[in-house]
């Protein structure tokens, strides 16, 4: 790109982070260099220096300098999504209304872009506008190997709702897991602060009170398979990176297929060759609270690859007391 553009913040954008509004409308530029442009002054906000955290508001003039020639960093323009991309984001959605689009994520599917991440929800949301003028929001995220409810809103106002619900604990998560081993008790609270730790690209949490931040997860034995596999109903107070991830491996019980934190690679042959490859961690339900009305509750059927290690395990989805 050639020149200095001057873009004014949309309302589909209000209150976004400007560096996640140059990963949305600027996919292919590396944060990295986003970095040193923020640094020398020449992305600006309203004239001013900006930072990579800093929140926009709708009607700001942004100042986006020229960018590397053939760096195919160009601004996509507002709905812009293929038509494979549109049909299949929408093939993910199992319940909208005014406020609210909740979808059933895959596993292996991140939920915003990255270095190495061009193909991401939030570069699909604009084909979820359903007549709407703005684009839906995320209120909350998902890893990328973790599957299950996904929720969006659809306007500012329900983005600032239900951002304050989830912040308040106000909306109510359970993910499903199968573990390896048993745990201790089979039902518990674990309360271990996380933290970052590791070099950049090899970072992963870790339990640290003194430094990390707080991090609640209640956990209940739904089925045993003898002493070798635990189905976990986790319950997590709060919302921190890899938490249940975490959280089990601290249990001695890592999520089959969570090798990051110490799972097996082998899970064994016959009937479960293969089925230890992919993390077994889904959102299963979710309860929202609604102004005026019953709290919204939703389940998301399991993934393939659980229902086949539920079914070489015996365990069944009506045998849960959710």
């Amino acid at each position: 790109m050639s020149g200095v553009q001057n873009t004014t913040v949309e309302e589909s954008d209000d209150d976004i982070r400007l560096d996640r509004w140059f990963k949305r409308h600027y996919p292919a530029l590396t944060h990295g260099r986003l970095e040193k442009l923020l640094r020398t002054g020449q992305i600006r906000v309203d004239g001013g220096r900006a930072r990579a955290n800093q929140r926009l508001a709708k009607g700001q003039s942004i100042r986006v300098p020229p960018l590397p020639a053939g760096s195919e960093a160009v601004k996509r323009a507002p709905g812009q999504v293929s038509d494979k991309d549109a049909t299949f984001i929408k093939s993910l959605v199992i319940h909208r209304d005014e406020d609210m689009i909740v979808l059933n994520k895959p596993a292996g599917l991140a939920v915003q872009g990255g270095s190495k991440t061009t193909r991401h929800i939030d570069g699909m949301l604009d084909a979820l506008k359903f007549g709407l003028p703005e684009r839906p929001r995320l209120v909350h995220r998902l890893d990328r190997d973790t599957s299950g409810l996904l929720l969006l809103a659809r306007n500012t106002k329900a983005a600032t709702r239900l951002g304050k619900a989830f912040q308040d604990g106000a909306v109510e998560k359970i993910y499903w897991a199968i573990v390896h081993g048993r745990p201790r008790h089979p039902r518990g609270t674990v309360d271990a602060a996380l933290a970052k730790a590791g070099s950049k690209g090899h970072e992963r949490m870790t339990w640290d009170d003194k430094e990390g931040r707080d991090a609640v997860t209640d956990y209940v034995t739904v089925g045993q398979a003898a002493d070798r596999f635990t189905w976990l109903s986790l319950m997590p107070r709060t919302g921190r990176t890899h938490q249940l991830r975490v959280h089990c491996a601290l249990m001695e019980t890592p999520i089959v297929g969570d090798v990051k934190y110490g799972a097996p690679a082998d899970i064994g042959g016959g009937e479960l060759s293969g089925l230890g490859r992919q993390l077994m961690l889904h959102a299963r339900r979710i309860t929202v609270p609604r102004q005026g009305a019953k709290p919204l509750v939703l389940s998301a059927p399991l993934p393939d690859c659980m229902t086949r290690l539920f079914d070489v395990l015996g365990f069944s989805p009506k045998d849960a007391d959710e």
